[in-house]
């Protein structure tokens, strides 16, 4: 009766979930000093600028630039890849976009290689399927082959009683015996 009324143990963790969620709610509805431009942290340092996500810092001119939205990559025209920034400072955009093409290209491979092993390797084998099928069978040939043996000792007693009744069952003592009435 206890255990019906106690509350399930995910039930207090959903609450706390929805609790911290209506506070990030109330903080997105609630204004937000406007931003400053990219272009003000111009000349300063890398981190000033890229503590903003908006922004861009280029090495090359120390220009701290907004990041062009319409396209994936800054064009070379406004920054070599190897002089842009984003996100962090000691990663150029360059090897950034390498290392991530890298572990998705692993993320990939290694999904492909989950379901090779899946589908291929774990399937039992032809050769395994085909000695277990021919195992069965012989396993029932074996069943098949007594259940013969014991219907024929089955009619040989039927047939030995019906001789006996008859009087035409030998002797087991003296096989060679002849019969009494010739």
């Amino acid at each position: 009766m206890e255990a019906a009324r106690r509350w399930p143990l995910w039930l207090p963790g959903l609450a706390l979930l929805w609790g911290r969620a209506a506070a990030g709610l109330e903080q997105i509805g609630s204004t937000a000093p406007p931003a400053q431009a990219c272009s003000a942290f111009s000349q300063k340092s890398c981190d000033e600028c890229l503590a903003n996500v908006s922004c861009l810092w280029c090495y090359t001119n120390n220009t701290c630039i907004d990041y062009p939205v319409r396209s994936i990559f800054p064009p070379s025209s406004l920054c070599s890849l190897s002089n842009a920034r984003w996100g962090v400072c000691w990663i150029n955009f360059e090897a950034l976009i390498i290392a991530m093409a890298v572990v998705a290209g692993l993320i990939l491979v290694s999904i492909t290689v989950c379901c090779c092993y899946c589908c291929y390797c774990r399937r039992p084998s032809r050769s395994r399927l085909l000695e277990e099928e021919e195992e069965q069978l012989a396993r029932k040939r074996e069943e098949r082959r007594l259940q013969s043996l014991q219907r024929k000792h089955e009619r040989k007693l039927k047939h030995d009683e019906i001789r006996k009744k008859y009087g035409l069952l030998q002797d087991s003592d003296n096989p060679y015996s002849r019969f009494e009435n010739e």
